[in-house]
């Protein structure tokens, strides 16, 4: 689940978007999608849905339309608020906990790899030392699949899920004050 502000009324379905990345013709992971967008912000792109939007559609060398534009713009503004929330609100664009662990962390690791893009499409410039060891973690995790031709304990399964989509959360919102940090240090946030 993503952050809702209390006046806010959308609700990010991971299926409803995946069927709407289907319509588009987009062999694309909505948590590739959330990734990338949440990699934007994280390197400083501006919080305006627009700017997101245009920067997205770069980062991933798409072309979005319609409601799924709509629908990615309004999800590129509450992920801006999630990020600066003091209650560390933010949560990845992930599929149900009902769905197999394979395909859960298949989209973990297209969330990992979607930050990695939206980052790098945005920061040109050397990141801190705190920063660059998350990076190269998500990088790691990016490349993470389970076998599941090994008959691995579910229960482990699903404690290393949970545990490294924790991670994930938490080292996302690291990298994100980290660049607002050094931004604020040199100059002015994109998101003030």
């Amino acid at each position: 689940m993503l952050y809702q502000p209390e006046d806010e009324v959308a609700v990010f379905d991971f299926d409803e978007v995946a069927n709407h990345l289907l319509d588009q013709g987009l062999d694309l992971s909505p948590s590739t999608l959330h990734g990338c967008l949440c990699g934007l912000l994280a390197a400083g792109a501006p919080a305006q849905a627009e700017a997101g939007l245009a920067l997205l559609t770069q980062a991933l060398d798409i072309n979005l339309h319609g409601e799924l534009a709509g629908q990615m713009m309004q999800l590129y503004e509450v992920s801006a608020a999630a990020l600066i929330d003091e209650e560390f609100d933010f949560y990845p664009l992930l599929p149900d906990d009902d769905v197999d662990i394979v395909t859960r962390t298949d989209a973990l690791a297209a969330w990992a790899g979607g930050f990695l893009g939206g980052f790098a499409q945005v920061n040109k410039t050397q990141v801190g030392q705190d920063s660059s060891e998350i990076l190269r973690d998500f990088a790691a995790i990016a490349e993470a699949s389970v076998d599941d031709q090994h008959d691995e304990d579910e229960e482990e399964s699903e404690s290393n899920f949970l545990e490294v989509s924790e991670y994930l959360r938490f080292a996302a919102l690291n990298v994100f004050m980290d660049s607002r940090t050094e931004t604020d240090s040199g100059g002015s946030a994109s998101l003030h």
